[in-house]
């Protein structure tokens, strides 16, 4: 069945006003559903930790710019398609999808004709931004979502919605840069600093690719998840310099998923000769890169930012075959301001998921 909305439809969700921070029920329509939209109703959505960042306005100063309020969060997002345009061809009437961080692209640059909508100039955020037709996007804290097919993934009956839906996020950013370095081939040995909500997914895909993976923290306490929750080979505590100097020169490569600021040194210094420091968490300072020890080893420090759609789709189908999914901890949309009060104490293992689907009551 194909049907095509001729007006906004009206949505409910909760948005931040202002850079308080505190969400509160939202009335908005979404924007009219064209010819190659499909329109689903969200189910859950998980807490990215810049969902917290941009409702507080706290990115204003790097390349994400200032918020624009009311913003309604949430680029975690599944459900099931209650609508499809008349020229969608990917998608039917209660197929299980999900959108992940961009609803748009320019479709006509460089990246975007290599299936890298992620790093096009013009891409559209899926919540905070401005669509095509102008108006603004707004994210999975909602009852429904409209999306162009092309930015909507296909999520495999045995992958459960509330786990899948952080690797629209913390799963692709991981995932991605694992596949393009090469840190993918079975008996490597990969490093993964930083055990959240990005370091517990990039373990779990790195073991399921036949990988190596040692868990660098500077938490001794997260050990024993580390080895016998997540199945990690080793653990390095990053502050404890005799097991950092035993490690030396050891790892193929390190993905590097922590958001505060820290040096790069003593990871470099884990890399083998050719080794790669792989940057996906974002430190506010801008780190100092020492340039001998890269030298001297032809080590490379590298960026990695998501991954287009047709690697997301590519990422879900993987995760569905080796069972990788998030942990989580589902709550009820109302708790919502105090997980974001947990989430800026890092205090949840390892991801907040909304049931959207059983807790979201449009307001009177």
């Amino acid at each position: 069945m194909s049907t095509e909305q001729e007006h906004p439809k009206k949505a409910f969700g909760w948005a931040a006003r202002d850079s308080s921070g505190v969400l509160s029920p939202f009335n908005f329509s979404r924007r009219e559903m064209g010819e190659k939209d499909v329109t689903f109703k969200v189910a859950y959505c998980g807490i990215c930790h810049s969902d917290l960042h941009l409702i507080k306005n706290e990115l204003e100063s790097t390349e994400w710019g200032a918020s624009t309020y009311p913003l309604v969060p949430g680029h975690e997002i599944v459900g099931v398609v209650t609508e499809v345009g008349s020229k969608v061809e990917k998608f039917k009437v209660g197929d299980k999808v999900g959108v992940g961080c961009m609803v748009g692209s320019c479709h006509s640059c460089d990246n975007c004709a290599n299936n890298l909508e992620n790093y096009c100039p013009r891409w559209i955020p899926t919540f905070g931004g401005k669509y095509h037709d102008g108006t603004t996007t707004y994210g999975g804290y909602s009852d429904i979502m409209v999306a162009d097919e092309h930015f909507v993934v296909n999520i495999p009956d045995n992958l459960p919605l509330d786990g899948a839906a952080p690797l629209l996020c913390a799963g692709i950013t991981t995932y991605s840069p694992l596949r393009y370095f090469g840190l993918d081939k079975p008996g490597m040995h990969v490093g993964v600093a930083g055990l959240g909500g990005l370091g517990h997914v990039a373990v779990k895909f790195a073991k399921a690719m036949g990988v190596k993976v040692t868990v660098i923290s500077t938490s001794p306490g997260k050990e024993e998840e580390a080895i016998k929750h997540l199945h990690a080979d080793s653990f390095l505590v990053s502050r404890d310099e005799d097991q950092m100097q035993a490690a030396m020169g050891t790892m193929d490569g390190i993905i590097d998923t922590v958001s505060a600021n820290h040096p790069l040194l003593p990871y470099i210094d884990l890399l083998k000769s050719h080794g790669k420091l792989v940057m996906v968490g974002a430190p506010e300072k801008r780190p100092e890169l020492p340039v001998f020890p890269l030298l001297m080893g032809r080590k490379i420090v590298a960026g990695s930012c998501v991954g287009g759609m047709k690697e997301t789709q590519e990422m879900i189908d993987f995760a569905a075959k080796h069972n990788v999914t998030a942990d989580i901890e589902v709550i009820p949309i109302d708790y919502v301001n105090t997980a974001m009060e947990r989430l800026a104490k890092t205090d949840v293992r390892y991801r907040f998921v909304i049931d959207i689907g059983n807790t979201l009551k449009p307001s009177s």
